[in-house]
């Protein structure tokens, strides 16, 4: 099975963040419902090594927290736009949460990116650097006011890609104190 580690957004949150979509040329932008926070990225994992991943991630002990929006922007540059995401305010619990769900991938023998956790939710895909269309929507989407969100738990996602786009299926979640 294809998984990934998130954080699941409420569902006033990802109404919000689906009604941002701009006509972006080349743009494949993420279905509201697909929405959401990534904590780590895992791949294909067969049955042993899951099990064994349940065990690490259900051995969390960490505080609930609050995240807070704080606008939009781009991958890598606005030069070379390829990712449109919105990010969020400095969060030490949320980045101390992606280091113990690493850690405990870690302790399975997952390979993980050697690049360090960045806290932003994807917006859309760009098949081709469109950048003055990304300036525009960059600057316009600034001004977007969105809620704060209460997180309480972890979840471990299955991917299954589709000519569609991935379908996110939830498979556990693991609870925060």
């Amino acid at each position: 099975m294809r998984l990934f580690i998130a954080i699941e957004l409420p569902e006033d949150v990802k109404r919000i963040l689906g009604r941002m979509c701009s006509d972006i040329p080349g743009a494949r932008w993420v279905a509201p419902e697909q929405l959401h926070l990534t904590l780590s990225f895992l791949g294909e994992l067969d049955e042993a090594a899951m099990k064994r991943l349940d065990g690490e991630l259900a051995g969390i002990q960490a505080p609930g927290f609050d995240l807070h929006f704080a606008g939009t922007g781009c991958f890598p540059n606005r030069r070379q736009p390829r990712v449109l995401w919105v990010g969020l305010e400095p969060e030490p619990l949320l980045n101390s949460l992606a280091a113990l769900v690493r850690k405990a991938v870690l302790a399975c023998d997952i390979p993980q990116e050697d690049r360090p956790f960045s806290a932003h939710i994807t917006l859309a895909r760009l098949k081709f650097p469109a950048s003055h269309e990304v300036a525009a929507f960059l600057d316009q989407s600034q001004k977007q006011k969105l809620p704060t969100v209460s997180v309480r738990e972890f979840v471990l996602f299955q991917s299954r890609l589709t000519p569609d786009g991935a379908i996110h299926t939830p498979i556990r979640s693991f609870q925060l104190v």
